[in-house]
């Protein structure tokens, strides 16, 4: 019965963590959306991960479409500043990083062809050291 007992605690508390875990990305989520202002549209899609430490990396697939302009917004805690976010090719050229830019929280840009592309975040082990939720938002200039 004992450990019937730890079972069932183990549970709810992953239970709990996952629940706590959904608050605190959604939490991110709509502070990363002001950076999604109104001159931009958003595709509707929340890229979501959770990191555990500075060494790991969330990975997302996206497509832009050819003459668009876009803007990528990438959040993790409660201040800007905290991810650090890579655009790569599908043949892994970097197209941009936005530790170049002091981590910018987001960056703007028009895609001349239809491009497929490797998004790549990493919580900024200097201003997050711990774990946290990573979120990017996509947004685009309605033509």
């Amino acid at each position: 019965m004992p450990f019937k007992k730890f079972i069932a605690a183990l549970f709810l508390s992953f239970l709990c963590f996952g629940a706590e875990m959904k608050a605190q990305c959604d939490s991110i989520a709509n502070l990363c959306a002001r950076h999604i202002i109104s001159t931009f549209i958003s595709d509707g899609q929340q890229y979501r991960s959770l990191l555990l430490n500075s060494e790991e990396y969330a990975e997302f697939h996206t497509t832009f479409f050819g003459e668009t302009t876009y803007r990528i917004a990438a959040c993790s805690g409660t201040s800007d500043g905290n991810l650090i976010f890579n655009i790569y090719d599908e043949n892994r050229n970097l197209l941009f990083s936005n530790k170049n830019q002091k981590n910018s929280p987001y960056w703007d840009f028009k895609v001349k062809s239809t491009l497929e592309t490797i998004i790549e975040a990493q919580l900024d082990g200097t201003r997050n050291p711990g774990s946290g939720c990573a979120v990017i938002l996509i947004g685009f200039k309605q033509k």
